[in-house]
């Protein structure tokens, strides 16, 4: 089929955007689908363009959406993934969203992860004080050096609930934690601002993505799935698929690997991945991912596509025209990384069909 062929048959498949949808709508943080009139247009939209029920797929294509959350997508949030043009979340949650639309009838499954927080977590500043108890700011990293020399430390009012008011077990714990993250080489504590916090306006998903995954579960019987991430206030968890540090320094279990999702992804017959930030969350959880597929079987890697024009890295203006923190070099290392493990890197507005290696009957 020739290149003119190609492009009919691919208009033919691709869906239109429903007339409901403003690309606009992926910059107002107010933006709230109504879900009631979108069920009842999913059911006009089924029949009028002949779109079969998910479970009726030959091959399961699932679709990963990492932390498209209000507080990274929006300016107004307290870690918004701006990239380097600014617009960065904005504009990747409109191309996800039209993803999504356009390929509608393609998608079996969309699974939301969502960064889940609380008010005191060992990556927070609330977490810590000073050596003479003062109080901390985000945007520092805080070394093994720094928790062994009195430096900083966590503040006494972590352990009366953490551990019983035992804070030499709470100050043995931290030091274990930091010492765990420098010896994995992937990172050091980094403080940041409060963020996703249960609760708040900021830990709802960006209006314009909820809508669009809405949307599609309704059209095609497809139940809305989330992995809830982040909570155990002694360690990050930047990848859905385990927390940067699994053990306490007395040997017991810290956390555990989310190995049911796990299974579900590698039982897919193409991953998709988008979300943000794809210096963290998003890095962190491919990382997980080729990490157990490289244990299972390296071929695997060639069934995930990660779609770059969806994802953006953390910048921090620094308020003078530089930037006080740019990670872009740390995601744009990382994706070359991936796809020299055979992973896809593909643009959300080349047809799916197009994409390499991608088979969709």
């Amino acid at each position: 089929m020739n290149a003119t062929a190609r492009k009919l048959e691919s208009n033919k498949q691709q869906l239109p955007l429903p007339p409901f949808y403003e690309a606009r709508n992926a910059g107002r943080w107010d933006y709230q689908p109504d879900l009631a009139r979108l069920h009842a247009q999913a059911a006009l939209w089924r029949s009028g363009h002949q779109v079969q029920a998910a479970a009726a797929d030959r091959r399961d294509l699932h679709l990963l959406l990492i932390d498209v959350q209000k507080d990274f997508c929006f300016p107004e949030g307290t870690l918004y993934v701006a990239g380097r043009s600014g617009r960065g979340a904005i504009e990747d949650s409109a191309r996800i969203a039209e993803l999504i639309y356009r390929n509608l009838g393609r998608i079996t499954n969309i699974t939301t992860t969502m960064d889940t927080h609380f008010a005191f977590q060992i990556f927070f500043p609330s977490f810590w004080i000073s050596g003479d108890g003062g109080p901390l700011e985000a945007h520092r990293v805080l070394s093994l050096d720094d928790v062994q020399s009195g430096a900083v430390r966590p503040a006494p009012a972590m352990a009366r609930w953490l551990c019983g008011g035992n804070y030499p077990w709470l100050l043995a714990q931290v030091r274990h934690y930091c010492a765990e993250l420098e010896r994995a080489g992937k990172y050091q504590l980094y403080l940041w601002p409060p963020h996703c916090i249960l609760g708040s306006d900021g830990h709802a998903l960006a209006g314009v993505v909820h809508e669009a995954r809405m949307f599609h579960s309704y059209v095609r019987g497809a139940q809305s799935w989330v992995e809830v991430k982040g909570g155990n206030p002694l360690t990050e968890n930047y990848s859905v698929l385990r927390p940067e540090v699994l053990a306490r320094h007395d040997g017991l279990a810290l956390a555990q690997r989310n190995t049911l999702f796990l299974k579900t992804l590698l039982t897919a017959d193409a991953v998709l991945v988008a979300g943000q930030a794809a210096s963290h969350c998003v890095k962190s959880t491919i990382d997980d991912l080729l990490g157990e597929i490289v244990a299972q079987d390296p071929a695997l890697a060639r069934k995930v596509y990660l779609l770059t024009d969806c994802m953006s890295a953390v910048t921090v203006p620094d308020g003078k025209g530089g930037w006080l923190a740019d990670f872009t070099p740390q995601a744009e290392a990382a994706l070359e990384r991936f796809a020299d493990a055979g992973m896809h890197l593909v643009r959300s507005t080349d047809p799916i069909e197009d994409w390499p290696g991608m088979l969709l009957n």
